[in-house]
């Protein structure tokens, strides 16, 4: 029996999968990529599965012809993305600074592995967090999402397209090897219960639509090549017309609104969850695979009778600063769990007091931190 072009229903699934049905049912229909582990699942399944829906599958020479790829897709009107891993994110950052500037919505995935360089492959990695934030060159703001199971795997892509599509901006979902590799269930909700945004089409004629005119939300209608509008885009600093304006004054005035359209929208951008915090003397902050690693440690920490807590990230960026410095005013020690060598960490001791109160468990290696290494720093006393 030929299975629906979009799934519904529950499956025991690889992670790397059900990234690639949160796409389909998100609305993509252009994918480009390039194989590289642990990435690869993700474009073998839309290599059979994008002919089913009605879309479009190319594999490309490379990463930096991928990310151009689905910029030049998304400016068609196609919903789009693109995977990969460590050494093909560092290729695509170029022209995700240009989809900032363009503001073309589209999504990419960074299964991350053991790095830097070709690292470890095949082994789990959280470093590539700062990457993610600051790997293009200049100022400007992104949104990272952290899924931490194959049912967010899902979610996540769904809403990493939503945030793209009502923002303008390219969206990264920041994955690591094993919630990549991990199989376990997903429930695909039907159609009909999905919330699905796509962009804002122009409301003015033709005559009068300016690519790059944006009202109070900051975000720019987005109309699409080839439907009788005119359409300018360049990565030179721009009007509204999009022509190129070589000024300080025009350039001040453009990356201002960039930064502040991701800014003045955070408080509706940032997730994360919150266990066991009303009390909590200690917190452990972490994402991704780490995540539930932490969960038992907080667990099992309560059960000890010490009062822990868990803030687990689901959006990397922005980061959830307002909720770190609300947490600092009450919070005796933060603990950031993470395979790297703290880069959340630092992040976190910027909206901390003292940077003692912060303490980091880290890992390299392509291992996994454990409950019981989370835990043994749990169990220490407080810094006074």
């Amino acid at each position: 029996m030929k299975r629906p072009a979009v799934l519904t229903g529950e499956y025991f699934i690889l992670g790397d999968y059900a990234c690639a049905e949160g796409a389909l049912a998100a609305g993509c229909r252009f994918f480009a990529g390039y194989p590289i582990t642990p990435a690869t699942e993700i474009a073998e399944r839309m290599s059979y599965r994008m002919p089913e829906v009605g879309g479009i599958y190319i594999q490309m020479e490379d990463e930096l012809a991928s990310m151009a790829a689905i910029i030049g897709a998304s400016c068609g009107g196609v919903k789009a993305m693109t995977a990969t891993s460590g050494p093909g994110f560092s290729l695509m950052l170029e022209n995700i600074g240009l989809a900032v500037m363009m503001e073309v919505p589209c999504v990419v995935v960074n299964v991350q592995r053991g790095a830097p360089s070709t690292g470890l492959p095949t082994l789990v990695g959280q470093g590539d967090v700062m990457q993610a934030r600051w790997g293009s060159h200049g100022d400007y703001e992104i949104v990272a999402y952290a899924p931490s199971s194959v049912q967010e795997m899902f979610d996540l892509t769904v809403k990493a397209f939503n945030t793209a599509e009502r923002y303008r901006i390219p969206v990264i979902l920041l994955a690591d090897e094993a919630v990549g590799h991990l199989t376990e269930k997903l429930v695909i909700p039907p159609e009909e219960e999905l919330t699905i945004i796509n962009r804002m089409p122009p409301q003015d004629p033709p005559g009068e639509y300016l690519p790059y005119r944006a009202d109070d939300s900051l975000v720019p209608p987005m109309a699409n090549a080839g439907e009788g509008y005119f359409v300018h885009m360049t990565g030179l600093t721009h009007d509204e017309r999009g022509y190129p304006i070589i000024t300080g004054e025009a350039h001040e005035k453009l990356i201002r609104r960039l930064i502040q359209k991701i800014r003045s929208h955070a408080d509706e951008i940032i997730e994360y969850e919150e266990v066991e915090l009303d009390d909590a003397d200690i917190v452990v902050i972490a994402y991704g695979i780490t995540a539930r690693a932490a969960l038992r440690a907080v667990r099992d920490a309560r059960a000890q009778g010490i009062k822990a807590g868990l803030l687990r990230l689901i959006t990397v960026w922005p980061f959830p600063e307002k909720k770190i410095q609300d947490l600092a005013q009450r919070v005796d020690t933060f603990v950031v769990a993470e395979i790297n060598q703290g880069q959340i960490r630092r992040e976190v001791e910027r909206f901390v007091d003292r940077p003692d109160r912060v303490i980091g468990v880290n890992k390299l290696g392509g291992d996994l931190i454990t409950p019981n290494e989370i835990l043994e720093v749990l169990c220490q006393p407080s810094p006074k």
